[in-house]
């Protein structure tokens, strides 16, 4: 079957960890989404970097989210992850993120705002993001798109991943979706 060729882009999970998780607004559903990418991923062929803030203080990852990826978080204590040099080396590599995590008013927003100022395209999974009040998460969104983020919904960006039903992962993530 034909494959579109995907731009060089990576998944980003940011700091969906265990006592940060419990305060969202929303959660289950955005857990839902978060689970969806990383469970597509694979599908089309998305690297996925996961970090933590503070895991210390803030705990590891969720372990249903760890669980599904093959890579080391990356520790940071910097709000945007680009303040973390880890962070900055792993994502050198692509021309385009899609970034899905907490909160998206803070560490969502600062990363997004620090991608767009080193030339990436961002996209934002809006369904696979939130905050501790569905104000700032709202807040949040909007700052990103106005910067110049590509914020739409989950299905949207799996879809533009795709590019066609032709793409070999269609029918796989169709069905995760419905």
């Amino acid at each position: 079957m034909a494959q579109k060729q995907p731009l060089s882009t990576a998944l980003v999970l940011i700091d969906v960890q265990e006592r940060l998780a419990p305060a969202m607004a929303d959660f289950e559903a955005c857990l839902a989404n978060q689970r969806l990418w990383l469970e597509a991923a694979p599908l089309l062929g998305l690297p996925v970097i996961v970090t933590e803030q503070y895991p210390r203080g803030l705990g590891p990852t969720l372990p249903e989210l760890a669980a599904l990826t093959t890579t080391p978080p990356i520790a940071k204590v910097t709000f945007s992850c680009f303040g973390t040099e880890a962070f900055a080396a792993a994502v050198a590599p692509y021309e385009e993120l899609i970034v899905i995590g907490l909160e998206a008013h803070v560490c969502v927003l600062l990363t997004v705002l620090d991608g767009l100022a080193r030339g990436l395209r961002v996209a934002v999974a809006d369904d696979a993001v939130t905050s501790r009040s569905p104000a700032h998460r709202e807040s949040g969104l909007r700052a990103a798109a106005r910067a110049g983020a590509f914020v739409a919904p989950t299905e949207t960006l799996l879809f533009r991943q795709l590019g066609s039903s032709a793409h070999d992962g269609f029918r796989a993530i169709s069905r995760m979706i419905r």
